[in-house]
């Protein structure tokens, strides 16, 4: 028998902003789904591994539980009309009995299978490439690993040992280069502008006996020049 989730187990998984929301009545509406057992069992495990899509979008709860059922129907190998028959049972009925061509049927399905909610999902339930084929990648490193060692023919030994090397490289460590870089405002450097044209005046004016040096030293640096008062 599959087993059962519990309130705290669906709020755990949950964002903070969704956990209020999960209720007793919402988790039985979940466990008395009406389902063999082993799909039980991967729904109640979508449910917990796919919630960080909620943060994706205004969706609803319920539009959650829903959009993972269907996508979990999907990757047990239901066509999209199926998982959406056995999804949403009530509303497919209804169809039905309204006279709903299939092809109709068919479009409303395949609206929801590119739904933004069921997209989400779909790329959470994928599987890397190198993790499904994790066990012939290791296979492959072994017929190389025994060419290398035993093939009769110099060049298929080179061969194997080189796509070993170049296969189990280990990483190369990345070093962080910071770049610093000097950019000079406009503002700095008419600053320094003025600043060498004000001590060239006052160079001259005291070459001149304009005011002294003690004078210069004792008094105020004011520059001509526009500004802002900063409040």
């Amino acid at each position: 028998m599959a087993t059962e989730i519990t309130v705290a187990e669906l709020q755990t998984a949950m964002p903070s902003q969704i956990k209020g929301k999960v209720t007793e009545s919402l988790v039985d509406l979940i466990n008395n789904i009406q389902a063999d057992d082993e799909f039980k069992e991967n729904y109640r495990e979508n449910l917990i591994s796919y919630t960080s899509v909620m943060q994706e979008g205004r969706f609803t709860i319920e539009q959650y539980l829903n959009a993972v059922r269907y996508v979990s129907y999907k990757i047990m190998g239901d066509t999209n009309v199926k998982a959406y028959m056995r999804t949403f049972p009530d509303k497919y009925a209804r169809f039905k009995s309204k006279g709903v061509a299939d092809k109709d049927i068919a479009s409303y399905v395949t609206a929801y299978n590119k739904s933004k909610l069921v997209n989400l999902i779909y790329d959470q339930s994928m599987v890397p490439t190198h993790v499904l084929n994790a066990d012939l990648f290791q296979k492959a490193l072994n017929t190389q690993a025994e060419l290398m060692i035993s093939a009769s023919s110099e060049k298929v030994r080179s061969d194997a040992a080189n796509s070993l090397l170049t296969h189990l490289k280990p990483p190369e460590t990345r070093k962080l280069e910071l770049e610093v870089s000097h950019k000079e405002s406009s503002v700095i450097d008419d600053l320094r502008k003025a600043t060498m044209e004000h001590a060239k005046v006052l160079k001259e004016s005291i070459s001149a006996g304009a005011v002294s040096a003690k004078d210069v030293a004792q008094g105020d640096l004011i520059l001509e020049g526009e500004y802002s008062e900063v409040k």
